[in-house]
């Protein structure tokens, strides 16, 4: 027997679904399909509007790859890298302290308090708002039934049926097969972040965000770190003129970076893992204690049971959606990493609520102009919008006004003058349309840089919006007065009209 109750959400109307039949059949309005950066907010964002949601998640506890085993417990460690860093760098300023001592037991269960606080709020909340959370692994019978793998202790239904779902399952590591050699001492990075020990020797494979956020840490913990990008430079796809502060001060902090470089094969041997490596200059066999495997990640589209519905995957096995974030099914959408590029939470987000708005019949869609993206290493580099790097690809013409943080105040007194404040413009229109910087803060400044881009400002609406003093984010504002050829702490000779 099935009671249900009209709701009036938007434009559409929702029935209320209660389900008085066999146990081993469930049945929900709408369910999502993990429970990461994007599917808890769908999830919650449904319920607040009164539909009846489930959330399938293969873990106790929702948050997913980045509360679990990515940003959070990431940034917590590159935190305390930051600061054993700033404990060296003040003998420069007449303050000295001793070594540090490291506790590694501590320090995890400090990462580890973080990461429980957080996905505990997490729980709560799905209680509090009424989301029925079921611990399982799900797949696609067909376009309207789940099939439920327990993956807890938990009594659940063996199917669901459901009128609408949302797949949000994230994104995993890539490990080639040449790199699975069966050693444990051969890791991605969750396990880099399980800290289990400071290697004395570790090797990076892999030279974007994960492998240099995570070198950072274990190059301040105490590990001689070496790096081996097989591009022509670190960060691929970032602009160079943020990267190249950046690359200057890891060039200090590691042991080696070899670039346009390849690990060849991994041995595990007594004393270590032996490395053949191929590039130029580069000795072809190295030991180390530990290799961590950082060359991407893939979508996690395998084993959904796809395939019984009329989904359909990209050729690197993304799932094809449009700006509203459905499928080629009418009953599925998709968002997050699953859903393409860039993988990255905050985008995640952004599409669950644009994913429920569609569900509701409200205009939504996903066109977004700036999605920031942040690498925390120290120097961070922060970007969004048009870069310089995609306007020389597209033949795009563009005016681009840089401010080197030696003029900053803020930066003079943070003893931290390397970095850049860039911004990217539409000569005709004066249109911010995009910015980059590399500093200390720079993913908390990146911020001002999105809603100018959203927002379609110019470069005037930042250069007179006054910004605090002595502060970082008036870096940006010298920027745009730089473009428009009067910045206070800059000489430029005025721009041609």
């Amino acid at each position: 027997m099935i009671v249900g109750d009209g709701l009036v959400v938007g434009n559409s109307i929702y029935l209320k679904v209660f389900l008085m039949s066999d146990a081993s059949v469930e049945k929900s309005e709408l369910v999502v399909v993990g429970g990461g950066p994007g599917g808890y907010p769908a999830a919650f964002d449904a319920a607040d509007r009164g539909m009846n949601v489930t959330l399938v998640n293969d873990e106790k506890i929702p948050g997913g790859v980045c509360l679990h085993r990515g940003c959070i417990p990431s940034k917590a460690l590159l935190h305390v890298a930051k600061l054993i860093d700033e404990t060296h760098e003040s003998v420069e300023w007449g303050v000295e302290f001793g070594a540090p001592k490291i506790d590694l037991d501590q320090l995890r269960t400090w990462k580890g308090s973080v990461v429980e606080k957080l996905t505990g709020g997490i729980a709560e909340l799905c209680r509090a708002r009424g989301v029925k959370l079921i611990q399982a692994r799900g797949s696609f019978l067909d376009s309207t039934t789940l099939k439920l793998d327990a993956t807890g202790n938990s009594e659940i239904p063996a199917q669901l049926k459901f009128q609408h779902a949302i797949v949000a399952t994230g994104s995993s590591p890539v490990v080639p097969p040449i790199f699975s050699i069966g050693d444990p001492r051969v890791i991605d990075s969750t396990g880099a972040l399980n800290l289990e020990d400071v290697p004395e020797r570790l090797l990076v494979v892999g030279g974007g965000y994960i492998g240099l956020e995570m070198g950072f840490v274990y190059a301040s913990l105490g590990s001689a770190v070496t790096v081996v990008e097989m591009t022509s430079g670190l960060l691929p796809g970032a602009d160079r003129d943020l990267v190249r502060p950046l690359r200057k001060r890891l060039d200090d902090k590691f042991q080696a970076i070899h670039l346009n470089a390849k690990v060849q094969s991994l041995t595990a041997k007594k004393n270590g893992i032996e490395a053949e490596i191929e590039g130029e200059g580069v000795e072809p066999k190295q030991t180390f204690d530990r290799v961590l495997i950082a060359v991407g990640r893939r979508p996690n589209s395998q084993n959904l049971g796809l395939e019984n519905t009329r989904v359909q995957l990209d050729e690197r096995g993304f799932i094809k959606v449009n700006s509203r974030m459905q499928t080629d099914d009418p009953s599925i959408m998709a968002i997050g990493d699953i859903a393409g590029e860039p993988m990255l939470a905050h985008k995640a987000t952004r599409e669950a609520k644009v994913a429920v708005e569609s569900l509701a019949g409200e205009p939504a869609a996903f066109d977004n102009q700036a999605i920031p993206a942040v690498v925390f290493t120290d120097p961070e580099l922060a970007w969004c919008g048009l870069t310089e790097t995609e306007a020389k690809k597209s033949k795009r013409e563009i005016a681009v006004s840089r401010f080197p943080w030696a003029a900053s105040g803020r930066a003079q007194t943070l003893g931290r003058t390397e970095g850049l404040t860039k911004l990217i413009f539409d000569p005709k229109t004066e249109r911010v349309l995009g910015m980059g910087i590399v500093g200390p803060g720079a993913g908390e400044l990146i911020g001002e840089a999105v809603v100018a881009v959203e927002t379609a400002a110019v470069a005037r609406d930042l250069a007179e919006s006054i910004h605090a003093h002595p502060t970082l984010s008036e870096t940006i504002m010298e920027s745009a007065e730089g473009f428009l050829g009067h910045a206070t702490h800059v000489y430029r000779p005025k721009r041609a009209k």
